[in-house]
């Protein structure tokens, strides 16, 4: 399985490179071959189904070239990782630093199994989470973790022409006002 692995990530490498994108994530499993693209990280668009669907028909057209890379019938995924992303490398932990986790592990740390909060750092080895309501930090052994991935927090907006909505309004157009320069007419 990680000669398929090496193979496709050899072959995908410079599609991806061509497209400014980097290869998330690369699973294979049950005659489904997983291809997860993203944008480099710190970037604010993800990546678009035009990008998907052009990636699919590249690296399938390689697949097709190369017919031992994957042995046997198999049905190739591109996808991106989506807002809540699996984090299962030491490299999906230091990109996601700083955002909303949730981690279940496959033995009890400091009597829990479970953890939600913020991943606050990240190594090679450990992740650290500053827990959910708390401002205790528990550095978790990536070997222990069974399952995590990223929580998208959804944010709340006051319903159109509410009062908070036109209080939010006046707000935002008195700053608008505050930042722009005083002219003096003389």
């Amino acid at each position: 399985m990680s000669n398929v692995i090496d193979t496709v990530t050899t072959m995908v490498a410079p599609i991806l490179a061509d497209l400014s994108l980097e290869l998330y994530d690369l699973d294979y499993n049950g005659g489904i071959l997983r291809v997860t693209v993203d944008t480099p990280a710190g970037q604010d668009k993800g990546v678009d189904i035009d990008q998907i669907s052009l990636i699919t028909r590249l690296l399938g057209r390689e697949l097709d070239h190369n017919e031992n890379a994957v042995p046997g019938r198999f049905t190739l995924e591109v996808t991106s990782p989506g807002l809540e992303r699996t984090l299962r490398t030491p490299h999906h932990f230091q990109r996601e630093v700083g955002k909303s986790v949730t981690i279940r592990l496959v033995s009890e740390l400091d009597g829990r199994r479970r953890l939600a909060g913020v991943l606050v750092g990240a190594t090679s080895t450990t992740a650290s989470v500053r827990l959910e309501n708390s401002t205790e930090t528990v550095e978790v052994p990536l070997s222990l973790i069974d399952k995590a991935k990223t929580v998208f927090v959804w944010e709340s907006q006051p319903k159109p022409n509410s009062k908070e909505a036109r209080d939010a309004k006046r707000a935002e157009k008195s700053s608008a006002s505050e930042t722009q320069p005083e002219v003096n007419a003389q």
